[in-house]
């Protein structure tokens, strides 16, 4: 018989990066940084990443502070569109114009985003979510982008396929998700920039609701 343990997925988004996203700002790679320095203590097995260089420096620098754990790069941890929802699956409550403005926003990304976005969105649910085999619990991490990290938040609460969308996370921010053997998946925190100094915060939101 075949046993089961519960899987925790720690999901990061990466750090800062400079307006043509080909490398960590200065400000990056401190909250890449401290976000090491607070997984110090974690058991972590294994840090996977996206192949854009922006989740792959960020990796790395987490990696310096947990020596021994390895890196692994995978397209299904990199940037894409998850899912590209029907018109008629939005919401026109509170406003259409909500509804109208995400069909708008999905449709400024690039075509191949767009069309091979949600095979590597079930390929990540298949490779980093569920229980694993076996006795012992494991720990993972992921370095990735936005949309990803809002999209396992999605599946994780069972929220329509939609709702990837308008989910924000700070970059460095920690979210983590446990799969155990016998309950739905549940979410123990997300978003948690608490190892970050004010300055360093970001919600997506004007500067001051950076905290």
């Amino acid at each position: 018989m075949t046993t089961t343990a519960a899987r925790y997925l720690y999901l990061a988004r990466h750090g800062e990066a400079t307006a043509d996203e080909s490398a960590l700002t200065a400000n990056g790679r401190r909250q890449a940084g401290l976000l090491g320095e607070r997984l110090r203590s974690s058991p972590l097995s294994a840090i996977h990443h996206g192949p854009l260089p922006r989740a792959t420096q960020t990796a790395r620098l987490i990696g310096d502070r947990l020596p021994g754990v390895p890196l692994h790069a995978c397209e299904p941890a990199g940037d894409y569109i998850p899912y590209v929802p029907g018109r008629d699956e939005l919401p026109d409550e509170p406003s259409a114009a909500y509804a109208d403005g995400m069909i708008e926003f999905i449709a400024r990304f690039p075509a191949r985003e767009r069309e091979q976005g949600p095979a590597l969105a079930q390929a990540a649910l298949d490779r980093f979510t569920g229980p694993v085999e076996g006795d012992e619990p494991r720990h993972e991490l992921v370095v990735t982008h936005n949309f990803l990290i809002g999209w396992l938040v999605r599946a994780a609460v069972d929220a329509p396929r939609w709702r990837w969308l308008g989910l924000n996370f700070g970059n460095a921010a920690l979210t983590v998700i446990r799969y155990a053997p016998d309950r739905p998946a549940s979410v123990v925190f997300s978003n948690d920039m608490g190892h970050l100094p004010a300055e360093l915060r970001w919600t997506g939101f004007p500067a001051g609701l950076r905290m």
